[in-house]
């Protein structure tokens, strides 16, 4: 009988993860290991080979470790789960103009949920996972909050996790800076993960190039859009581009366009195929409206609240006001905000602490 009870173990085959496992198999824990496969390369026309969460040899490195310290290790297929989901999210949002946060669906809604499914399968009463961030109970609430490392801070991307899945979570790396996770790994034994090289990729789109994903995805996609108009402002048509889903708000550079001094995408308006340029001030907003929120400080959010809201993952975030408007929260800003992206996740922190996170709907300049 173990010490604190049956935890499933997400592994990748990482440093984090393995790590994770042997720290609280060393605690105690009675540990399960899974690796989850959510995609291959092959079916999405890629010829480069599979890394990160699904490496044939990282399943191989998860499994090593649990075999050598004595806990078993399964693998999962969720391609199915994470493809119906995440993958089409990423197709239609970026066809309606908008830039999405896969990361953030596939956490919410497919590997916590898969994870939770299977622990109660295997009688887990926890799960745990090798991100950086904190949880805490207060109130009889479950905390999300940042990890002590702030060059590592996962809590962004963990902001749809929802009450009854935190309160089963355990994120054990909260508590330490990368260094020392690093130095963990030296003393388990496993000097070649604390080298091991960490991949920041979006899983399913191996080489960064999410337009010859989509491409490939769409039928027909660069016939139907390519040859709409890069405009000003004011309307002022300057050039031709090769569709609106192809492009960011913020993108500076694969414009291909002259224009005697350095332009941004400031707008996409996919009705009309348009992109919209303008100068660097020109991305500046200081209100912004959220949808699809996840309360998980309070149950609602103080009307006129103060909190630093981020926009995206490495934002340091900006001092913000936040109003309740039709189940949706307005933020006013106190300074503007440059290149907030429709479909990004913003974050509401109260000190350390998340608040509350949703989806970026709209963002304007008053």
């Amino acid at each position: 009988m173990s010490r604190h009870g049956k935890v499933l173990v997400a592994m990748s085959g990482g440093i984090d993860s393995t790590v994770t496992a042997l720290m609280l198999h060393e605690q105690g824990y009675e540990v399960v290991g899974i690796t989850m496969k959510t995609w291959d390369y092959a079916s999405a026309g890629s010829s480069k080979k599979e890394t990160g969460c699904c490496n044939l040899d990282s399943f191989n490195d998860a499994r090593a470790a649990a075999v050598h310290h004595g806990f078993p290790h399964f693998v999962l297929d969720i391609r199915d789960e994470f493809g119906d989901f995440v993958i089409n999210n990423f197709v239609d949002e970026y066809i309606a103009g908008r830039t999405p946060n896969p990361c953030v669906l596939c956490n919410t809604h497919i590997k916590w949920r898969a994870l939770m499914k299977r622990a109660d399968a295997m009688d887990c009463a926890f799960i745990a996972t090798g991100h950086y961030a904190q949880i805490r109970e207060q109130d009889g609430r479950h905390i999300l909050s940042k990890g002590i490392d702030d060059l590592k801070d996962q809590s962004y991307v963990l902001w749809g996790l929802q009450q009854d899945v935190l309160a089963r979570t355990i994120l054990p790396l909260g508590q330490y800076r990368k260094t020392e996770i690093r130095q963990m790994a030296f003393d388990f034994g496993y000097p070649e993960l604390a080298k091991k090289a960490e991949s920041y990729e979006i899983c399913f789109v191996p080489d960064n190039d999410y337009r010859g994903f989509l491409k490939r995805k769409v039928d027909g996609l660069e016939e139907q859009v390519n040859g709409g108009n890069f405009v000003l402002r004011d309307g002022t048509i300057v050039g031709h581009h090769k569709g609106y889903p192809f492009y960011t708000i913020g993108q500076r550079k694969g414009l291909d366009i002259a224009l005697g001094r350095p332009v941004f995408v400031t707008e996409i308006i996919p009705e009309t195929n348009t992109v919209v340029l303008g100068n660097e001030d020109e991305l500046n907003r200081n209100e912004m409206t959220v949808a699809g929120l996840n309360m998980i400080k309070y149950d609602h959010i103080p009307e006129g609240m103060e909190a630093i809201t981020k926009i995206r993952y490495k934002d340091k975030g900006a001092l913000s006001n936040l109003y309740n408007v039709d189940g949706k929260v307005k933020v006013n800003f106190y300074e503007h905000v440059k290149g907030i992206a429709p479909g990004q996740s913003a974050v509401f922190y109260e000190g350390d602490d998340v608040i509350a996170g949703g989806i970026i709907q709209r963002a304007v300049t008053l």
